[in-house]
C-alpha cells in the first residue's frame, strides 16, 4: 500500500511542471520514480537527463551543468560544450545527490531556476525550459538548518516533496520483488 501511494502520487505530480524533490534512503528506487515522473509527463517526448552531482568535483560541476564556450578556460574544448541543463531543454533534468552541490553551484543553479535562463561559462545568456527533479538520500532540510545547503534553493527544489519509504517499512513488497528478480 505504501508503494502504491507513491506510484499514485507520482502519477498526479507527473502532469504538472513543478519541481519535485525525491528523498529516501539509498536503494529505495528514487531514480526509478524520477524516470516515471518524466515518462508520464507532457515532456516525455524530450530527453530525461540524469546527472549525479557527487560524481563531479566542485570546479567541474558548473561547466557540466551549464556548459562552456570555446577557449573559455584552460583545457576547454576548442568547440565548447553544451551543459546538461541545455541538453534538457524541453525535457527533464534529474539531479541525483543534489546535496553534494557546492555552494557556488547552488547559487548558479538557483539563478537558472528563477530566471529560466542559462549562461554558459564564458558565454551569453539564453532561455531554457526544463523540469527539474532532485534526488537526495540526505535530509536536505537538516542541511539547510546547518547552513550547508541554501534555503532558497531548497524551497525551489522541493515545491513537491516526495519521500520514498524504505523496504523495511514496505514488508509486503518483499515477496513480489523477490519473484520479479527471480523471473529475470
Amino acid at each position: 500500500p505504501k508503494w502504491m501511494e507513491v506510484l499514485q502520487f507520482s502519477k498526479k505530480v507527473a502532469e504538472s511542471n513543478f519541481s519535485v524533490m525525491i528523498s529516501g534512503e539509498t536503494g529505495v528506487g528514487k531514480e526509478l520514480i524520477a524516470r516515471r515522473l518524466h515518462n508520464l509527463s507532457l515532456r516525455s517526448d524530450k530527453d530525461c537527463i540524469v546527472l549525479n552531482c557527487a560524481a563531479f568535483s566542485e570546479g567541474l560541476i558548473e561547466s557540466e551543468l551549464f556548459g562552456y564556450e570555446a577557449n573559455s578556460f584552460t583545457g576547454a574544448a576548442p568547440k565548447g560544450k553544451d551543459g546538461w541543463i541545455g541538453s534538457a531543454d524541453g525535457g527533464t533534468l534529474v539531479l541525483d545527490e543534489v546535496a553534494d552541490l557546492s555552494s557556488r553551484a547552488q547559487a548558479t543553479l538557483l539563478r537558472a531556476i528563477e530566471s529560466g535562463e542559462l549562461q554558459k561559462v564564458g558565454g551569453k545568456i539564453s532561455k531554457v525550459d526544463f523540469r527539474l527533479i532532485s534526488i537526495s538520500n540526505k535530509p536536505l532540510i537538516e542541511l539547510v538548518k546547518e547552513g550547508k545547503f541554501r534555503q532558497d534553493l531548497y524551497y525551489r527544489l522541493a515545491i513537491v516533496p516526495l519521500n520514498i519509504p524504505p523496504l523495511r517499512d514496505r514488508r509486503m513488497d518483499i515477496i513480489p520483488l523477490a519473484m520479479h528478480f527471480l523471473s529475470k
